[in-house]
């Protein structure tokens, strides 16, 4: 009963992480964390691979696949590895009526239990630097002397 409540926190987790990853400005390290977990529990029984599904947006008009993954109740998406295409079977089109459960967990604490889960520490990655407001230069001017033109005065 205990491993089945910590399959569905880390399935939980890995969806917070998944959920973030797709709007954050640098997706990177959630994308590699999610990735690792998926890898981890598919090793120890804890997630299977379901099958192959067609990507529903490809990069560059090119029609690829990616892996069904499922843990628990929760379905995910990873890359897929050379043995998949040939073990899976191809599912088609992915099921837009399909919805994981909506549940709700800090990003901290989902970064916080995969990190634990699978052993990777988390590299602090340097925040990208604040733009600067640019401040408009004030030009001085040394000779105060009022500036007369001939032409303004009517003398040509």
């Amino acid at each position: 009963m205990a491993e089945a409540k910590s399959l569905r926190e880390l399935a939980i987790a890995i969806y917070t992480v998944n959920r973030h990853a797709k709007t954050a400005p640098d997706n990177r390290l959630l994308y590699q964390l999610k990735k690792v977990a998926i890898a981890k529990l598919l090793e120890t029984g804890g997630a299977e691979k379901v099958g192959l599904h067609f990507v529903e947006n490809p990069r560059h008009s090119k029609q690829h696949s990616t892996v069904l993954v499922r843990c628990g109740e929760f379905l995910f998406h990873t890359l897929p590895e050379k043995e998949d295409f040939a073990q899976l079977p191809h599912l088609g089109e992915q099921d837009m009526e399909f919805r994981n459960p909506q549940e709700r967990m800090s990003l901290k604490a989902a970064r916080d239990l995969l990190t634990n889960f699978t052993g990777i520490l988390q590299e602090n990655t340097p925040k990208p630097p604040v733009k600067k407001t640019q401040q408009t230069k004030t030009r001085r001017v040394s000779n105060t002397e009022v500036f007369r033109s001939s032409y303004l005065d009517g003398k040509h």
